[in-house]
């Protein structure tokens, strides 16, 4: 899991009646290691340009000073692919939950990989403002559309989790001791949102929440660990790369 900075935010942006107080969303990815020695990536966090402006993804636009993208030279991807020795040349497969600009924000640094997002999401997001191209629509990325649940490397699997947009994927990784690992992306940001109960900030709020309460069932079936999209309030079960990881 690595940390890539945090997104600041108002609280309503995650649970609209939680008020206008803000937050501070900690961003990940999650780097796995495959059975054959190939690293594949889950997200890509915000764009590195963040480091020196963060109003980058937003300026001119009614978000900015809403979203803001916080982050220092240490919270960049390639930073934290070089704590493990690595470079971005050594990821094969990215999968990206979806395609907001804290999510696929560094995607331009796998021109080589495969790079899995649901098909829905794409044709959603492409000339949507909200979904500043300029991070994900390149032509040195070929996605591979799904069109559905997916097998995408040994042991990783997607299930369409929409809601929060159309198209948004969880991510389903069979681990030889920890076990299953379910990703849920921005389908679940935070535990406390089954508390509140309140999936309104989503784009769909009705399949959000089924979406959200699906990846519950699945875990209680499985005895998996499931891992929020922005929630570290779980120290003892959440392992930060490089000092930490799950097997």
């Amino acid at each position: 899991m690595l940390d890539l900075g945090v997104c600041g935010c108002t609280a309503s942006t995650v649970a609209p009646r939680s008020g206008g107080s803000r937050l501070r969303l900690p961003v990940s990815a999650y780097l796995v290691r495959l059975a054959d020695g190939a690293h594949l990536l889950v997200d890509t966090g915000m764009h590195r340009g963040h480091v020196y402006d963060a109003d980058l993804a937003w300026r001119g636009t009614d978000s900015e000073g809403d979203l803001r993208g916080v982050m220092t030279p240490a919270d960049t991807l390639t930073h934290r692919l070089g704590e493990l020795g690595l470079t971005p040349a050594d990821v094969g497969y990215v999968v990206n939950t979806h395609l907001h600009f804290d999510h696929a924000g560094d995607n331009d640094l796998f021109p080589h990989a495969r790079c899995f997002v649901q098909r829905a999401l794409v044709d959603f997001a492409r000339d949507n403002p909200d979904y500043p191209a300029r991070f994900w629509d390149l032509p040195q990325l070929a996605y591979e559309l799904l069109d559905g649940p997916a097998e995408v490397a040994p042991g990783v699997r997607v299930l369409p989790t929409p809601g929060h947009t159309p198209g948004h994927q969880s991510v389903v990784v069979q681990l030889p001791q920890t076990g299953t690992v379910i990703l849920a992306g921005d389908a679940v940001h935070v535990a406390s949102s089954f508390e509140r109960d309140d999936w309104t900030a989503h784009h769909d709020p009705v399949a959000a929440r089924r979406s959200a309460y699906s990846l519950r069932e699945l875990a209680d079936a499985t005895g998996g660990l499931l891992i929020y999209g922005h929630d570290r309030s779980r120290p003892q079960s959440l392992r930060l790369a490089p000092h930490d990881s799950y097997r």
